[in-house]
């Protein structure tokens, strides 16, 4: 074996009153947390010349020791953390190319040992991306790498009713009709779909994806209506005097702006001035589901998604501010409970509270504006649940969370031009694994229909700092102006790439050759 696992000691990643909070959850477990500090696993090459003290000093780390009643939290083996694809390329820039990869640990030393009750405590963990461990050497396998496991077949050909239960478990939120199509379509092939068909049709067909319902038809009392929801909505931009240039038929939508001077970077890095007509871009989305089950991360990734909307549109653009907003039941505040929220009817086990959402979610937007680089600057917040003789019981146990914001495109590149045979599809940003893939499918079913793990994996985590990146890319491309290599862009959301390409090759219409490793 050429390569072998150092571990250094990092500072103290969290103040006293973070650990405060956390002590808060410990509560009746008997124990406390005294402090919580950084860990660095590097996965050295032992072949090359290696240079430990400038590592350390790079880090701010020293010689590890470890300590009695430690809980090591570290990402999900199998897995590589954002932190750690971005920590090994600074350091392969700052030329210690011995380093085949560096990982990061989350430390906490306990006062008394850590039972198996607090390693199990996801209070502590996000379960989705990280893992606990009480012994530093069981961390050396986070850098084993593994074979990818060969795809299943899925019996539904001589037994159809199998789907059912396929569906339930793998949270596809399949409709009756999709069913028979699946099992005409397979059985008219004569062989079995693998689970990674089902869910990227799945994905694709969502209502989420596809907006089934806010495309079909509508009688009300026995009357066809003439417009669907979806032609509701576009009904102003319609009846408008002056229409967009481009409205509900791309990421977002492009009204006319006016003469811009815009400081750029060019290939050599330098800035230099364009002139030039730049048009203003406007988008909101909700991310209502995502927010209800993990309110930080759910409404995080709202902005998230909404950000790469505006850099998906046309052929490439730049988003400049954004916006949030909320809309919950009574919050029901400890110690201050108004006269309106008493004698409520509770909430659904599988969403956190109202207060949870106002507390968590507000964070996670802006804190996701924030690291991207791009300022959150308004929105809004209204409350309401109201027992009505007629109706019963209404309001926002599932929350309304508003992602929106404003951006600005050159005019010359507001719309998206045709996909032509040879072009090449190229996916920009970081591994996503599994994490919220069924996103699509799951904010797609009743609430409370799935099973709560198939909630909660369908929330997506958010990575701004990757999300920059990609911008940066983008930006490069658009502001070359007529040498923009970008014909078409989208951006990878609910669904993941079981939407995106096909949504490209769909528009496109034509067939693509797609590499996945």
């Amino acid at each position: 074996m050429n390569n072998q696992v150092i571990v250094l000691q990092g500072g103290l990643s969290l103040s006293p009153f973070r650990i405060n909070k956390i002590n808060d959850t410990l509560k009746g477990f008997g124990n406390t947390v005294k402090e919580v500090s950084d860990v660095f696993l590097i996965n050295i090459d032992k072949t090359k010349s290696i240079d430990i003290e400038k590592l350390k000093n790079l880090l701010g780390a020293k010689s590890f020791e470890e300590v009695k009643n430690t809980l090591y939290i570290a990402p999900r083996k199998g897995t590589i953390s954002p932190w750690s694809s971005k920590a090994t390329d600074i350091l392969h820039n700052c030329d210690l190319d011995f380093v085949v990869r560096a990982e990061h640990v989350k430390c906490m030393v306990f006062e008394n040992p850590v039972s198996l009750e607090i390693k199990q405590n996801t209070e502590l963990f996000d379960r989705m991306m990280e893992s606990t461990h009480t012994n530093i050497h069981e961390l050396n396998s986070l850098f084993q790498e593994f074979k990818p496991t060969p795809q299943n077949d899925l019996e539904i050909i001589n037994n159809p009713k199998n789907l059912n239960s396929i569906d339930r478990e793998m949270g596809l939120a399949l409709s009756e009709s999709e069913k028979e199509y699946l099992i005409k379509s397979y059985q008219e092939l004569g062989k079995e779909p693998t689970e990674s068909e089902l869910m990227m049709f799945a994905q694709a067909n969502s209502e989420h994806c596809r907006h089934k319902i806010f495309n079909a038809d509508w009688t009300i009392d026995g009357v066809e209506q003439p417009k669907s929801l979806f032609k509701m909505i576009r009904n102003t931009e319609a009846n408008t005097d002056k229409p967009a240039i481009s409205a509900y038929k791309d990421n977002s939508a492009v009204f006319d702006g006016g003469e811009s001077v815009r400081w750029l970077v060019d290939e050599d890095n330098k800035y230099f001035q364009q002139n030039n007509t730049a048009d203003i871009l406007i988008k909101v989305e909700t991310h209502n589901h995502p927010t209800a089950i993990s309110p930080y991360p759910g409404a995080a990734t709202g902005s998230g998604g909404e950000i790469r909307d505006e850099a998906a549109t046309g052929q490439g653009s730049r988003p400049k501010a954004g916006l949030t907003g909320f809309s919950v039941s009574h919050l029901q505040i400890p110690e201050n409970i108004n006269k309106w929220e008493e004698n409520l009817i509770g909430k659904p086990e599988r969403i956190v509270s109202a207060l949870e959402i106002m507390i968590e979610a507000p964070l996670g937007a802006a804190a996701f504006n924030n690291e991207f680089g791009r300022p959150n600057i308004c929105g809004y917040f209204r409350n309401m649940e109201i027992n009505t003789e007629d109706y019963g019981w209404r309001g926002y146990h599932k929350p309304i969370m508003l992602a929106g914001g404003l951006g600005t495109i050159n005019r010359e590149l507001a719309i998206k031009q045709d996909t032509q045979a040879g072009d090449y599809l190229a996916v920009l940003g970081g591994p996503a694994m599994l994490i919220g893939l069924g996103g699509g499918a799951a904010s797609s079913m009743t609430s409370g229909s799935s099973c709560a793990d198939l909630d909660f994996a369908s929330v997506q985590r958010g990575n701004p700092e990757m999300e920059r990146r990609c911008q940066e890319v983008i930006d490069r491309c658009w502001s070359q102006g007529d040498e923009n290599p970008i014909r078409s862009i989208h951006d990878v959301g609910a669904g993941g790439l079981s939407n995106a390409m096909p949504e490209l090759l769909d528009d496109a219409g034509l067939g693509g050759v797609l590499e996945l490793r």
